[in-house]
């Protein structure tokens, strides 16, 4: 299996600066173990617990139809190629304007009428870093800057070995809660943000019935210093005892820089066993 480090196709959130240290801890999990990554994305921490942990049975929750895009990927290499050729003469990092614009549009179109069309992908080569979108009506809307990739995409055996389904998570909890030897992989939306295939923003209450699913199962729990789910769940236990529970679990942290005055801290919780 081919050890991929970053998602095969843009994914905001794909935790790829914590795999190194997901491997060190995993070090200490069963090699045999059912992992079942809830919320899968882009299947990059699935991936990475396959490949590390090649014994072990990993259920990769697809609820975003990552794979859908990675099934077209031979079909955004041609349009990125096509684009290539529309933007040869075309300064790099530059906006888009006039005719080139227009026939850069033009494509996109085409390629909207023939079928299925990866925008989010599209939106890494033709918009400003960090932005995207969705549909063409929005594409169509938005400035464009010649940011094309000048490389072809690739997903070979990226999902090889996982078992892939795209359910609720809560369903998939409840279908493994009470299997033996099971570990859960967490990494819910942020709060109060845009949650992707999830309906609206990802409010509290969500947040807290993800917290469930870490009730008297080891677990890998996934979060930043955005959502303060830690603080509140300390100040609960202030009132609750034994109600916390990242109470007793290790804890990792990375620094993330956005740009020059943008930066946060993505944190990993993790609890080797239901006991520990």
């Amino acid at each position: 299996m081919k050890n991929y480090t970053n998602a095969p196709l843009p994914f905001m959130g794909q935790k790829r600066r914590f795999l190194k240290t997901l491997k060190d801890v995993l070090q200490d999990y069963p090699q045999d173990a059912i992992y079942v990554d809830l919320f899968g994305g882009s299947g990059l921490l699935s991936h990475t617990v396959k490949q590390y942990l090649p014994l072990s049975k990993v259920v990769y929750n697809d609820f975003d139809n990552y794979n859908e895009r990675l099934q077209n990927i031979a079909n955004t290499n041609k349009i990125l190629a096509d684009l290539r050729l529309i933007l040869a003469g075309w300064p790099k990092d530059k906006q888009i304007t006039g005719e080139a614009k227009e026939q850069v549009i033009q494509r996109i179109k085409q390629a909207e009428m023939a079928g299925f069309v990866d925008y989010i992908t599209l939106s890494s080569s033709l918009l400003f870093s960090m932005n995207y979108v969705t549909n063409f009506a929005d594409f169509k809307a938005s400035t464009l800057y010649n940011v094309v990739r000048v490389s072809d995409y690739s997903s070979d055996g990226y999902l090889d070995g996982l078992e892939r389904v795209s359910v609720d998570y809560l369903t998939l909890y409840n279908q493994y809660k009470n299997e033996p030897n099971v570990v859960f992989m967490v990494d819910p939306p942020y709060l109060s943000t845009e949650a992707g295939t999830y309906k609206s923003y990802w409010k509290l209450k969500d947040y807290l019935d993800v917290l469930q699913v870490l009730d008297s199962h080891p677990y890998v729990y996934f979060t930043s210093n955005k959502s303060n789910i830690i603080e509140l769940c300390e100040w609960i236990e202030l009132k609750t005892p034994n109600s916390n529970p990242f109470k007793g679990a290790c804890k990792k942290s990375v620094n993330v820089t956005m740009n020059y005055n943008s930066t946060y801290t993505d944190i990993m919780y993790y609890k080797y066993s239901s006991t520990t």
